[in-house]
């Protein structure tokens, strides 16, 4: 009889013997041939887990490549649109100044073709450190504190991931009218 009595503490406890009727199956060994199989399908796996492996590798070395590769041609970048506002102030005539113009919308497709988006920013803007960097805090009656005043330099993506972020004036709110008087 294995029912356990209604009074029985929880220290006793009751384990079911095995039925003596009931034939243990004998586990059989693998044939060579099924051991061959399984060496072969684990291979498999593995060398397609390093393709995959190699692939992403290989991917992130060229993003990281393009990225570098980016951030040295920004400069380049920021140094011709100053170029080209100057050259705009000083009445360059339009046939160079159109030439100037191809070549800038040529560095500006060369970048979207890569995948970098160009950031801007407009005065009044709330300021965002995710985006922006601040570089001076000015006092203004125009803006309220902590928007933005000015962009000095553009920024820049490259896909999701910030490259360079934008470099911007921020309001301090506007000015106190004590000049330290009683």
């Amino acid at each position: 009889m294995n029912d356990a009595p209604e009074n029985q503490s929880a220290d006793d406890t009751v384990y079911d013997m095995p039925d003596p009727e009931v034939e243990a199956k004998p586990v059989a060994a693998p044939s060579e041939q099924d051991v061959l199989k399984d060496r072969l399908l684990r291979l498999q796996a593995d060398f397609d887990n390093f393709r995959k492996r190699s692939a992403r590798e290989r991917s992130e070395w060229q993003a990281f490549a393009n990225e570098q590769l980016i951030k040295e041609l920004l400069p380049v970048v920021d140094h011709y649109e100053l170029g080209l506002a100057n050259a705009q102030k000083n009445k360059t005539p339009a046939v160079v100044l159109d030439g100037f113009k191809l070549v800038h919308e040529q560095l500006i497709g060369f970048l979207k073709k890569q995948g970098v988006t160009q950031l801007a920013a407009t005065p009044g803007q709330t300021f965002d450190p995710h985006q922006h960097e601040a570089i001076s805090h000015l006092p203004s009656e125009e803006f309220p504190a902590d928007a933005i005043i000015a962009e000095t330099r553009r920024g820049y993506k490259l896909g999701d991931k910030m490259i360079r972020p934008l470099q911007v004036v921020v309001s301090s709110g506007p000015a106190s009218g004590e000049n330290g008087g009683n």
